[in-house]
């Protein structure tokens, strides 16, 4: 799948705040744009100014401010009383759902859809003004953890249209007329869907293919192109659409957003997409033939699409680390009853060390996934930190913990787990869909930014002070004498900075005592936080310009610091638990300290591996590989896909049909 947008449409946006990337592997845009073309488009949709306080992009900077993240931010009063009530609804009406049901006939029923909608579920952002519940963030996570667990298509559906479908982009640049208008329809059930990725465009939005061309009267837009991996689109009401606004009547254009009726004329969707996860969705290819659409539909200004885009990422990226926290609570469950119930060798599997370590593995993780969800949708819902970093890290790092734990179910289970949960059913086994789930995580690594670009997008912000103060040091188009000037300016920056990087509370044996147990992980923090920042430095220092390819060295410089946020997580989250409730809070803390363990090895072996690593061998290998150096060693095994047509389809077959636009669920 696309590296920009998985199959939300949304990760395109991601990849040009990320910076230049080459396009996937046999794709050919329609016009090719040069890198800096590219990345003049990517600097100008990041959000570059910083008025509140980030706790993440403080570690970066070698800052440990544990009073940003504690105490742990709680919902208020009114918050919680209407959170607890809906989920309590909501569980009752997920008891009736079958999950099997989904996954069997891969397609989320209609009555399920309706019910969901005449609970409010398509509304849980959506103020109460516009019709909406008015969840709080961490709510609307809970929630999406409670119907993820039926069956994650439903998070997907849910997310899909509130986190980046037409909700959250209304909610944010859209007039009041246009709030008015569309908000309550999209609570009361009209599906909506996010439109950006292309059949043609790899990790390039600069090349983006479909165009809005302005009316003689400029009174619509004339949309023309296609979108592929589009989720919910198959049965959207409305859509939200990224199209490339040429230079007009002196106007500059550029990548803008449109909110589009799905039942336009000139709309055409093909092709309802198959994956080896998620079931459920309805994911496909839309076409955009002379669709008019009215000047009024239009968010936000012309060439702010992108922008757009990733503002509504921020917050709505949470949606996943919820998702991935539900996965990891009914691994823990599933593993514990089973490695209980399964016996060998004289004792229960789960007192082998093998099989022990893999479930201390499940317990302390699935507590970092939930603290790492809760901690970052708190922050968020409190509003007096910026949490572009704190969620894009969440999103990173849950997405590749939750599949590893989903991975060490199906090993748990041994045969078992690689077994359908229909076919455990037949011959008489409990129906415990592990190889569901590891298919179902996968793709949490590429929904809304893939791995390696939210890499590439946090290193952005984690190095941001370093390139603003390096200047023209950190261009490659600077001459000498500019490189020389800014040398002067960054000299300064860094007698200031360098200096507090050498000692902190970290190395204080009495600091953070009110956390107990979990004081010297507090400290561990602290100090490597000033570590990676020193590290990042001698990284800059060493390659200046050249550090942005670097991209193995910056993804573990972003892989510590979201091992550094998860344990400050896990610690928050423990506290808070041990101020409501003791006794649980005893478990927590429990939960939290091996955890932080396990974490602290991970970032010793990440700190080595900066300076010590096959990355240039690897390079090397990759080059010859793509050289074709050895091809020979292909031979002896069949390609299935060879003769089974194009690369990329040039039109794949489909039909226009309101029915798949329009299922009847209300």
């Amino acid at each position: 799948m696309s590296a920009e947008t998985d199959q939300k449409n949304a990760s395109a946006s991601e990849e040009a705040a990320a910076g230049p990337l080459p396009a996937e592997a046999g794709t050919a845009g329609p016009a090719e744009t040069s890198e800096r073309d590219a990345r003049e488009l990517a600097e100008a949709s990041r959000e570059t100014e910083w008025t509140r306080p980030s706790f993440a992009k403080g570690l970066y900077m070698g800052r440990f401010d544990l009073d940003l993240i504690h105490p742990h931010p709680l919902p208020t009063p009114a918050e919680r009383e209407a959170g607890e009530l809906f989920l309590a609804t909501l569980e009752e009406y997920a008891r009736t759902m079958d999950g099997a049901r989904i996954e069997r006939d891969a397609k989320i029923p209609d009555e399920y859809i309706a019910g969901m909608a005449k609970l409010g579920t398509f509304g849980m952002k959506i103020p109460v003004e516009y019709g909406g519940l008015g969840l709080s963030l961490l709510y609307y996570g809970r929630a999406l953890m409670l119907l993820g667990s039926v069956h994650p298509s439903l998070g997907a559906l849910l997310s899909a249209h509130q986190s980046i479908g037409v909700p959250e982009p209304v909610k944010v640049f859209g007039t009041e007329e246009q709030k008015r208008e569309y908000l309550p329809r999209c609570a009361a059930g009209a599906v909506t869907a996010f439109l950006l990725t292309e059949p043609d465009v790899g990790s390039d939005p600069a090349r983006l293919g479909t165009t809005a061309t302005p009316t003689e009267d400029g009174g619509a837009y004339l949309l023309n192109g296609s979108k592929l991996w589009t989720t919910n689109g198959v049965i959207a009401e409305l859509v939200v659409v990224m199209a490339k606004v040429p230079e007009h009547d002196g106007q500059h254009g550029g990548i803008s957003a449109f909110v589009v009726e799905a039942d336009s004329p000139g709309i055409t969707v093909e092709n309802r997409n198959a994956f080896m996860g998620l079931k459920g969705i309805e994911n496909g290819v839309t076409r955009f033939d002379n669709v008019r659409v009215p000047a009024a539909n239009r968010l936000g200004r012309e060439g702010q699409g992108l922008k757009i885009a990733l503002t509504t990422l921020n917050t709505g990226r949470l949606s996943i680390p919820a998702l991935c926290a539900a996965g990891g609570k009914w691994s823990l469950k599933i593993a514990r009853e089973w490695s209980n119930a399964r016996v060998q060798w004289g004792k229960p599997v789960g007192k082998h060390e093998a099989v022990s370590k893999k479930i201390a593995f499940i317990a302390a993780g699935s507590f970092a996934l939930n603290a790492v969800f809760e901690l970052s949708a708190g922050l968020a819902d409190a509003g007096m930190k910026d949490v572009r970093i704190e969620a894009a890290l969440a999103k990173l790092w849950s997405s590749e913990f939750a599949y590893k734990i989903a991975d060490e179910l199906v090993q748990i289970r041994g045969g078992r787990g690689f077994e359908t949960a229909d076919s455990l059913a037949a011959r008489g086994e409990r129906a415990v869909p592990a190889e569901q789930l590891l298919r179902d995580m996968r793709i949490n690594r590429i929904f809304e930014g893939s791995t390696e670009i939210m890499h590439l997008l946090i290193a952005r912000e984690a190095v941001d002070a370093h390139l603003s103060a390096a200047g023209d040091l950190a261009s490659a188009d600077a001459d000498l004498q500019a490189k020389a000037k800014a040398a002067m300016g960054a000299s300064g920056f860094y007698a200031k900075w360098l200096p507090q990087l050498l000692a902190g509370q970290g190395m204080n044996p009495t600091a953070y005592k009110d956390f107990g147990l979990l004081a010297k992980h507090l400290r561990y923090i602290e100090r490597s936080s000033r570590r990676l920042a020193r590290q990042t430095f001698l990284g800059m220092g060493r390659w200046q310009a050249g550090l942005e390819k670097r991209q193995a060295f910056l993804g573990r410089i972003v892989d510590i610091g979201a091992e550094l946020f998860a344990m400050a997580a896990s610690c928050s989250h423990a506290e808070m638990l041990r101020s409501q409730d003791p006794a649980q809070g005893k478990a927590a803390y429990q939960l939290a300290d091996a955890f932080c363990l396990q974490s602290r090895e991970r970032i010793h072996q990440l700190f080595g591996e900066l300076w010590r690593n096959s990355d240039a061998s690897d390079g090397k290998l990759a080059s010859r590989v793509l050289a074709g150096d050895y091809t020979w060693f292909e031979a002896g095994v069949l390609d299935p896909s060879e003769g089974t047509g194009p690369w990329i389809s040039e039109r794949p077959t489909g039909v226009s049909s309101k029915e798949n636009l329009h299922r009847a669920y209300r």
